[in-house]
């Protein structure tokens, strides 16, 4: 197993889930949700310095039929303009599947969700998004230690350009 801290992004339409692991990479925590539109790439980019991050993982909404859609299309989008912007640090497109489903239904078992209403609805949005991108990132752990690779594929900083 590698060494180093991983930081995990969630990118949505609205919002991008953060998480990040310990230095030796066995667990991962919830970070932030970082508002989806101007200034996203560079809050996460501020976080990589922060956390010594030595890869960034971005969740992949690959389909079931293997075709790329619009929301896998959008998560390659945003993987190759942080690989940009992070360059030289690794950014990896990772399987996500069901991670967002995954987290609502640790979430819905576990402790309340608080505020009822609109500010409540929000709250809740931007707790999802973060534990799915701590379910991503540990399920991305877990398969590195069991198969001793790193998981997913890799996002060249030059992938992308015309």
């Amino acid at each position: 197993m590698r060494h180093g801290v991983r930081l995990a992004v969630d990118p949505g339409n609205a919002r991008i889930g953060v998480a990040a692991s310990d230095p030796s990479g066995m667990l991962a925590s919830p970070v932030e949700t970082v508002p989806r539109g101007r200034g996203d790439s560079q809050r996460i980019a501020l976080l990589v310095v922060e956390k010594e991050a030595r890869e960034v993982i971005v969740g992949y909404p690959a389909s079931l039929s293997g075709k790329e859609g619009p929301a896998a299309r959008s998560a390659r989008e945003f993987a190759h303009s942080l690989a940009r912007l992070l360059d030289p640090v690794p950014v990896r497109l990772v399987d996500e599947r069901l991670t967002t489903v995954t987290a609502q239904g640790q979430l819905l078992a576990g402790a309340s969700f608080g505020k009822k209403g609109a500010q409540g609805g929000r709250a809740r949005r931007s707790v999802i998004d973060q534990a799915a991108a701590t379910v991503l990132l540990q399920s991305a752990l877990d398969q590195e230690r069991s198969t001793g690779h790193p998981p997913g594929e890799i996002v060249r900083a030059s992938q992308g350009d015309s």
